[in-house]
């Protein structure tokens, strides 16, 4: 379990207050010394507790230390002073050279050029921040991959509804027509054999009887009157 955080506020019990006073002292003691090794920066540290005990440090000397702060701030408020003159403006642009120079350096160890002037501990350094990078970019190309592979499943199930919902109304739209035949057949007439007048065999047949029978005769009539006339000769 790691440590949890502590308010950072004064310490009402005065036990815990001496205990976390030295705890702390020593522990700033220890990073002030490293600090003065591993980077060969001067340091210098005074520390006076609540009782108004001195504490110090200082891989040199710390009045010397005290001399040189003096003058570094003396020099910055003369410089602070002319801040709008040229020499601060040719100061400013070294700087700014200098800065570009830099950035374009490590771009040019990040594309993998000029890797002959770098040491074993800055190659390494380089490696790793390369790893990262790409592991960053890994991580976001794979985000964007699984974001695009999500849209497109949401994309397809609302074609496939849209789909379903067109195949639903073409189905409407057929029973609808089809309904519409049906009921435009169903309002044409239909053939009743009660509405026609069908020959009568036996009708036609008298009508025929009688039609004979009258040329019959006149027939006999003009065959008598022949008679009539060769009985007269």
């Amino acid at each position: 379990m790691g440590r949890g955080k502590i308010e950072i506020k004064r310490i009402e019990n005065t036990t815990n207050r001496q205990v976390t006073f030295c705890k702390r002292r020593n522990g700033l003691l220890k990073k002030a010394y490293e600090l003065s090794v591993l980077c060969d920066a001067e340091v210098a540290l005074i520390i006076f507790s609540s009782r108004g005990r001195l504490y110090e440090y200082s891989n040199s000397s710390t009045k010397s230390t005290i001399e040189r702060y003096k003058k570094a701030c003396a020099n910055s408020a003369n410089s602070f002073i002319e801040i709008n003159s040229p020499q601060y403006f040719q100061q400013e642009a070294a700087k700014l050279r200098h800065q570009i120079q830099i950035l374009q350096s490590a771009n040019r160890n990040l594309m993998g050029d000029s890797l002959s002037s770098l040491s074993i501990k800055e190659l390494k350094q380089l490696e790793s921040r390369l790893e990262r990078g790409i592991s960053r970019i890994r991580s976001k190309k794979h985000e964007m991959l699984f974001a695009e592979i999500e849209f497109m499943q949401k994309r397809e199930a609302e074609l496939q509804n849209e789909n379903m919902y067109l195949r639903m109304k073409i189905t409407e739209n057929e029973r609808a027509q089809a309904n519409i035949a049906n009921a435009a057949l169903e309002a044409l007439p239909t053939f009743d054999a009660r509405n026609y007048y069908p020959i009568n065999m036996f009708e036609a047949e008298d009508n025929y009887d009688h039609n004979q029978d009258q040329t019959a005769l006149h027939l006999g009539y003009e065959g008598k009157g022949e008679q009539d006339a060769r009985d007269v000769l």
